[in-house]
């Protein structure tokens, strides 16, 4: 199909690279701006757009879409669809009405639950045992569209939102494929969401990584795999940020949450309702990453210590 693609990060580039090699024209791509990543602020470009440029597909990065400009843009592509992956950016109505067989979206969850920016991480913050890709028509609100296929998958017990995310990237560009040559020979059937199911996933910010040991060892588990590798898990240990990267489910205990128990090979702590958590890998900040036994090496911290 001759279409537009919008996205902007890996999980995008990566579905783009599915749509490439399943033959779709792809007639130019939108993404986000380039913008200045870590410490020397290094003008950098999405991954979308170095991919399309590796394909010499046409790249435009509007600051906004709501001007007129880019509808003019597209108006003279004259896309027949146009396919979204974590754009990061809502398209209006002038936009979504352009296109003969509509705006279809990619999304990293079982719709209408966690609607929104973040869905991989709260999946897994949350708890959640299984998880999956929607492709759906988009309207003017978030995520709300009529949903067209669902793609599901097992959350594993200790994996992390990086790896969920790879797992993701790839179903996402294998249900576009399904779900745009469905369109195209017309055997797709919209279904209509069930907004009194939707739940958002709301935008992660750094403090959320902050663990509290008032909660049981299976919720700060969860928390730890949510937020890897951003914003990342932490306390802190003698004032100083203690990101935690890894973390493994104990036994139960009678101490106080928050106390260390054991903390000669490795580092367990104690937690709400009894239970118990190893801190697997840790980084104190200006340090490097280690194990709980490596860190203890160097760290002292006595069995009572209170995170």
């Amino acid at each position: 199909m001759n279409m537009v693609f919008m996205g902007t990060p890996e999980i995008a580039a990566t579905a783009l690279s599915s749509l490439i090699n399943a033959g779709h024209n792809i007639m130019a791509v939108f993404t986000k701006p380039d913008k200045p990543v870590g410490r020397k602020q290094i003008l950098t470009a999405p991954p979308v757009k170095v991919l399309a440029e590796e394909h010499n597909i046409p790249v435009f990065q509007p600051e906004t879409l709501k001007d007129g400009e880019a509808f003019n843009i597209l108006k003279n592509i004259n896309p027949e669809i146009i396919v979204v992956v974590a754009y990061g950016k809502l398209l209006p109505k002038n936009i979504l009405n352009l296109p003969k067989y509509g705006c279809v979206n990619a999304h990293a969850s079982i719709l209408p639950k966690y609607r929104g920016s973040s869905p991989i991480q709260w999946s897994i913050v949350c708890g959640d045992t299984e998880t999956g890709i929607t492709t759906m028509y988009m309207d003017e609100g978030m995520d709300t569209g009529d949903i067209l296929e669902i793609a599901k998958t097992p959350i594993n017990k200790d994996e992390t939102a990086e790896e969920l995310y790879d797992r993701l990237a790839v179903m996402a560009g294998e249900l576009l494929n399904s779900t745009l040559e469905k369109i195209k020979n017309g055997s797709i059937i919209p279904i209509k969401q069930d907004n009194d199911r939707a739940s958002y996933a709301p935008i992660i910010k750094k403090e959320m990584g902050l663990l509290d040991f008032n909660k049981t060892a299976n919720e700060l588990h969860n928390l730890v795999r949510g937020f890897y590798s951003w914003p990342a898990a932490y306390c802190f240990l003698n004032g100083k940020r203690l990101k935690v990267l890894k973390t493994e489910i104990c036994g139960t205990t009678q101490e106080a949450p928050g106390s260390v128990i054991k903390s000669d090979n490795s580092l367990v702590v104690a937690c709400a309702d009894n239970t118990s958590l190893r801190l697997c890998e840790l980084q104190l900040e200006g340090a490097k990453r280690t194990t709980d036994k490596q860190f203890l090496l160097g760290n002292k911290i006595e069995v009572g210590y209170k995170f």
